[in-house]
C-alpha cells in the first residue's frame, strides 16, 4: 500500500522526457499502475500542474486496472517554461489582438502526442479538466489516431457564449498579485472556497501542502498568462466537435462557477454520440468525497471502449455477433444522466 501523508504518495516521483514533440521540450510527467494496463493520459488546467490530480484519485484509476500518466504542460510545474516569448496581453488577446500569442492549444495537444511517443503509447484514452478538458478535446480533433476515448470534464467547447465563470469567482480567484509562497498559498485556499464544490467539504490542510508543493515546484504567473492567452487565440470548436468519431463522456459538476454548466453541455451536445454525466454538489475541483466517484465513471466508460474495440477487432462470424458489439455510433443522440450527492 502507498504511504499517503497529507493526501500525497510519498512514493510517487518525477520523471522527465527531452525533446518532445514539434517544439523539442522538456515534459515532467508520473506514470502510476502496470505498463501493459490501457493507458489514460490525464491532462490538467491552467495555472495548475500534475500534482493538482489528486494521488487518490490517480490510485483510484489504478485500481480499476487502468495505468496513469499524468504531467506538466509547457509554462507550468517541472516542464520547459517559455521565459524568452513575447509578454503575453491578455486584455489584447480577448479583443482579438494575438500578436503577443506564443502558442495556442494545438501546440500544447501536439506536446501531449510527443509525451505519448517518447513513452512509446500508441493511443491512450485522453482526460482533461478544465483548460486541459479543451487541450484533450484539440488533440482528438487534431491527432484522433492517438485517442481511444475523450473525457472532457469541467471545460467548454471554446464558444464565448458559453462555460463562461461568474464574475464574483474571477474577483475572488485573481484577487490582487501573490508573490511570497503565504501569499500563493492564501490565494489558493480563497480560489478554492470560490470555486469548490458546496456538497462536497474540501480539505484545506491538503490545499496549502499542495498549493506549497506547486509553489516550490516551480511558480510562474506570467507561464499561466500565456496558458490563458493560448487559451483565447485558440477559438471556438463547436463545429470540429462535430466531426469527431472518438467515444466521448463528458462529467460536468452543476454547481461549478469556474465554467458554468452550459460548457460542458454545449461540449456534449457538439459531439456525435457523447455522453454527459451532471453532477450534483460539485463544482471545479475534485474534492475527497468525489474523487473514487469520478474515477469510477471513467474506469467503467474507459472498459466499455476498451471491450468495444476489442469486440470490432475479431472476425465477425454471424450478424448476431455485429448487432452485439458494444459500441458509440457516430452521429448518436448524446445521453445524459445526473448523480445526485
Amino acid at each position: 500500500m502507498p504511504e499517503i501523508v497529507n493526501g500525497f504518495d510519498l512514493s510517487i516521483r518525477d520523471e522527465m522526457a527531452s525533446q518532445v514533440g514539434p517544439a523539442g521540450i522538456d515534459i515532467a510527467y508520473q506514470r502510476l499502475g502496470k505498463y501493459d494496463a490501457p493507458a489514460v493520459l490525464l491532462i490538467m488546467g491552467i495555472a495548475a500542474q500534475s500534482i493538482h490530480w489528486p494521488d487518490s484519485f490517480c490510485h483510484a484509476l489504478v485500481d480499476g486496472g487502468l495505468q496513469v500518466i499524468r504531467f506538466d504542460n509547457r509554462d507550468s510545474g517541472l516542464s520547459t517554461h517559455l521565459n524568452d516569448a513575447p509578454a503575453p496581453n491578455l486584455r489584447a488577446a480577448l479583443a482579438g489582438d494575438l500578436s503577443a500569442v506564443s502558442y495556442t492549444l494545438s501546440d500544447m495537444a501536439a506536446d501531449a502526442v510527443g509525451l505519448l511517443d517518447f513513452l512509446d503509447i500508441g493511443k491512450a484514452h485522453v482526460v482533461g479538466a478544465s483548460m486541459g478538458g479543451q487541450i484533450a478535446q484539440t488533440l482528438a480533433i487534431e491527432h484522433p489516431d492517438r485517442v481511444r476515448s475523450l473525457t472532457s470534464m469541467m471545460s467548454t467547447t471554446g464558444n464565448m457564449q458559453v462555460g463562461q465563470p461568474s464574475p464574483e469567482v474571477l474577483r475572488e480567484v485573481f484577487s490582487g498579485p501573490a508573490i511570497s509562497r503565504d501569499e500563493v498559498i492564501q490565494q489558493m485556499i480563497r480560489g478554492q472556497r470560490a470555486v469548490g464544490s458546496p456538497g462536497y467539504p474540501s480539505d484545506e490542510n491538503e490545499i496549502t501542502v499542495r498549493a506549497g508543493r506547486a509553489y516550490d515546484r516551480c511558480y510562474d504567473p506570467v507561464g499561466t498568462a500565456r496558458q490563458a492567452v493560448a487559451t483565447v487565440a485558440s477559438g471556438d470548436r463547436t463545429e470540429r466537435l462535430r466531426h469527431l468519431k472518438v467515444p466521448t463522456l463528458v462529467i460536468h459538476g452543476l454547481a461549478d462557477r469556474m465554467c458554468h454548466i452550459s460548457g460542458g453541455r454545449a461540449t456534449a451536445e457538439a459531439v456525435p454520440g457523447a455522453e454527459l454525466i451532471q453532477i450534483e454538489g460539485m463544482g471545479h475541483n475534485l474534492p475527497p468525497g468525489l474523487r473514487s466517484q469520478v474515477a469510477d465513471l471513467i474506469a467503467e466508460f474507459v472498459w466499455k471502449v476498451e471491450r468495444s474495440n476489442l469486440t470490432l477487432s475479431r472476425p465477425a462470424i454471424a450478424p448476431q455477433s455485429r448487432e452485439g458489439a458494444s459500441r458509440l455510433e457516430p452521429g448518436g443522440v448524446p445521453t445524459s444522466r445526473s448523480v445526485d450527492d
